[in-house]
């Protein structure tokens, strides 16, 4: 799964439009349109297709912590990782959706996707930390699958 699936996947999920996504780039000092953001939604074989970035995956999954949590107490925007693990997205979701671990579980479940308490906190760990687990991309993809069926049960 790259960049463009993922920001494709999360744009359904969380009901976004390209110019809500555009918005959220621009949090962080990123520049973006909604023009822009429909080029990166459309699939890797239509004309006019634009490639996403890593950094900027990044950028928007910082944006949407900064628009829902609001800005760090300093001001600061941090800078965007050039590759940008699963575990990450992952995470940084979690942070923007303020989700604890049994609202996480939850998540999943709403997927039917079984993840243990263990496993899911292998996935917040560290990389190098003793119980640190990488995060396969299905078990990526099960989460945002589960955060649409969040949205379309509230609809």
């Amino acid at each position: 799964m790259n960049s463009n699936d993922i920001l494709r996947r999360l744009r359904y999920a969380l009901n976004l439009t390209d110019g809500q996504v555009a918005k959220a780039i621009a949090h962080t000092g990123g520049e973006s349109n909604p023009a822009q953001v429909r080029r990166w939604l459309l699939r890797e074989d239509d004309n006019g297709f634009l490639e996403l970035s890593d950094a900027g995956l990044c950028r928007f999954l910082d944006g949407l912590i900064i628009e829902k949590r609001g800005p760090r107490p300093d001001g600061s925007t941090p800078e965007p990782l050039e590759f940008l693990p699963t575990n990450e997205v992952l995470k940084k979701l979690r942070i923007a959706l303020a989700l604890r671990d049994d609202e996480v579980l939850d998540v999943f479940e709403r997927a039917e996707f079984v993840v243990t308490k263990a496993e899911l906190g292998s996935f917040f760990r560290k990389e190098g930390q003793r119980n640190f687990s990488k995060c396969p991309e299905q078990v990526l993809r099960k989460f945002i699958q589960g955060l649409g069926k969040g949205r379309d049960d509230n609809e």
